[in-house]
């Protein structure tokens, strides 16, 4: 009896096992079975003010994401799911005053535009737009913080992309 026991909660557990592997990873990230490919379109960037870096950082960094934390294939046209967006904003403006009234710190503001489209199951599509920011000591010279403050913004906006397209907690 106890045999019979053991023998059917394996049985159990394997039916549970395989059954749950349908468009789940250990990321989180929810991608339908028949999805394999996506395509990361270049961000163009109509910011007024241009960091001429920031439109290939965003584009590696979102590509390296989907290729490193989903099964599916980074490819360049037509796919299964495709990204594409513009840089939108990139600002500076005083974020805190002091006591005595002077700027204290400062914001780095990027803002990006994207479009999902998910030619699996086109309900999950969006089109919406993204912004985070950092803040830093306004007596700092900006060209010595800016390259670390973009790329701390691109790593969360890259995050955000992801989660909205592909995690669906």
């Amino acid at each position: 009896m106890r045999r019979k026991r053991l023998w059917t909660l394996a049985l159990l557990v394997t039916v549970l096992l395989t059954g749950c592997s349908g468009g789940y990873s250990f990321t989180g990230a929810s991608i339908p079975p028949n999805a394999n490919t996506i395509s990361v379109k270049t961000f163009p960037n109509y910011a007024s003010t241009v960091n001429p870096q920031l439109s290939q950082k965003l584009t590696d960094e979102l590509r390296n994401l989907y290729s490193s934390q989903t099964r599916l294939n980074v490819v360049n046209g037509d796919a299964d799911m495709e990204v594409s967006g513009e840089i939108t904003a990139y600002t500076t403006r005083a974020a805190a005053l002091s006591s005595s009234d002077e700027v204290s710190m400062n914001r780095l503001s990027i803002t990006i535009k994207v479009k999902f489209v998910n030619n699996v199951n086109p309900d999950d599509s969006f089109e919406t737009s993204f912004t985070r920011y950092r803040d830093y000591n306004a007596a700092l010279n900006f060209s010595s913080v800016e390259n670390s403050l973009m790329g701390e913004i691109v790593t969360e906006l890259c995050e955000d992309v992801f989660n909205k397209s592909v995690v669906n907690w």
